[in-house]
């Protein structure tokens, strides 16, 4: 498991408003059970939930998505077996939406 890495929400109910999901957790802890992941919604159809730093937009196989920070969970890894992308090259505003998240800075 990579940082950064996509994977298709496992999570069959919420698959259609959270297509995606973006593990976030840094490799050097990979012995937990867990992974920590943010969803990933299509930008146009969550236009009211822009918060700007703290919901950066991403785009992703040439589609706009909204990273939804303030929806940070954990996920069993055993769900996370096959990675379909990354987004690493978004790194910068991941971290600074996390960042925000914990210390508003």
């Amino acid at each position: 498991m990579a940082q950064f890495d996509v994977y298709t929400n496992p999570n069959k109910k919420s698959q259609d408003t959270f297509p995606f999901i973006v593990d976030i957790q840094n490799p050097l802890i990979n012995g937990l059970a867990t992974r920590l992941v943010i969803p990933m919604a299509k930008a146009n159809n969550l236009r009211n939930l822009t918060l700007g730093k703290l919901t950066p937009s991403i785009t992703y196989k040439e589609q706009h998505y909204l990273l939804l920070t303030p929806q940070l969970t954990s996920l069993p890894s055993e769900l996370l077996k096959n990675p379909i992308g990354t987004i690493k090259d978004h790194r910068d505003a991941i971290i600074s939406a996390i960042d925000f998240a914990i210390t508003g800075i």
